[in-house]
């Protein structure tokens, strides 16, 4: 899967722990699914998934890692990325925008890009085996950038990665059924049915749209006007989470957790954001047993490096490089929140959050 700040590859273990010990629970939906990486690994332990997500490349991989199933598309997806991975380099908007106006991509690789993207738009495909490739193809140059892991900047020289060539793989998808949705938080909380909701929403002020505008764009395929040495689509601009906001993203909070109608409710938030652990305990006080669970963490990779101008160049150091993840479980059953004790304290991880 991409590489993604605020993912949660190294607490699906602890997260699927917890789903498990809480009883009755069947269908589980994450309302903030990003990369799909808690979604897939709870279809991949059998429950029924709901991923939602208002960003398009988000949705889409939620289409893929959630909703697509194995059975019905994984024939056809695999002959289709080997088509795919025999087509020549064709320079267009992609190679244009992200590798001559801006450095995230060899021009080789956009190139490969352009060509595959235009082939995948001319298919007509129905919307689950679509999502598969474009998957295929977002992965693919995720695995070839020149930055840090987030679209904010590019390094001022290649990245050794960004020299190989671009190839195409099969994304791991997963027999069964799943949902996946593309709408605000708030509106699929309000109109599904879950037995166990996960959130994990943003914590800072930094917008997931723009750390990501390059995959948006490529989901899209609008070929939008671009700003700034990142060339970001125009509407990163306008478009902030209330999440996003100091001000505002405790009451977000609070009008989110009100209008979950699952049984079990799981929270993800590290230290490092907008709303402290007491505040997040107050909203959740009162609903049932609550149990807080905490994790210490390397922050992020770009933050090992240091900090990086929008040309790459490395202007200063970061203040800490630890943060801890905690998890807020809220659950009415004794006997799970009894054991949920027993998961504290963890251990520290070594794993970066990527």
């Amino acid at each position: 899967m991409i590489k993604y700040l605020g993912s949660k590859r190294a607490l699906v273990p602890l997260i699927t722990d917890v789903v498990r010990r809480m009883p009755g629970v069947r269908v589980v939906g994450d309302l903030f699914s990003g990369t799909s990486r808690v979604g897939h690994a709870l279809k991949a332990a059998g429950y029924e998934v709901t991923a939602n997500d208002h960003n398009s490349y988000a949705y889409v991989l939620a289409r893929c890692y959630v909703q697509a199933d194995a059975t019905r598309v994984s024939a056809e997806a695999e002959r289709l990325v080997r088509e795919l991975q025999r087509l020549p380099g064709s320079p267009g908007y992609f190679t244009e925008t992200f590798c001559v106006r801006s450095r995230f991509f060899h021009p080789k690789n956009g190139a490969r890009v352009d060509a595959i993207r235009e082939r995948i738009a001319g298919l007509d495909l129905d919307p689950d085996l679509e999502s598969v490739l474009l998957v295929s193809l977002m992965e693919a140059a995720d695995r070839v950038d020149s930055t840090t892991g987030v679209q904010m900047a590019y390094l001022k020289t290649w990245a050794p990665r960004a020299l190989n060539d671009l190839e195409l793989r099969l994304p791991h998808v997963l027999p069964g059924h799943g949902t996946a949705l593309h709408s605000d938080a708030l509106h699929a909380a309000r109109s599904v049915q879950l037995d166990l909701a996960y959130l994990d929403p943003p914590y800072n002020q930094h917008s997931y749209r723009g750390n990501y505008h390059i995959w948006e764009s490529l989901v899209r395929w609008d070929k939008p006007e671009v700003y700034g040495v990142a060339c970001k689509r125009l509407d990163c601009r306008d478009y902030r989470s209330d999440f996003n906001s100091r001000s505002r993203a405790l009451e977000a909070l609070r009008r989110l957790v009100e209008a979950v109608s699952a049984r079990h409710l799981i929270v993800s938030f590290s230290d490092e954001g907008h709303v402290s652990r007491a505040e997040i305990e107050g909203v959740l006080a009162g609903r049932g047993h609550l149990v807080t669970l905490e994790m210490d963490f390397k922050r992020y990779v770009g933050a090992q490096i240091g900090i990086h101008n929008p040309a790459g160049e490395k202007v200063g150091r970061v203040s800490h490089l630890r943060n801890t993840e905690q998890l807020f479980v809220l659950t009415p059953d004794d006997e799970a929140a009894a054991s949920l004790q027993a998961l504290r304290p963890l251990a520290g991880d070594q794993l970066p959050l990527l």
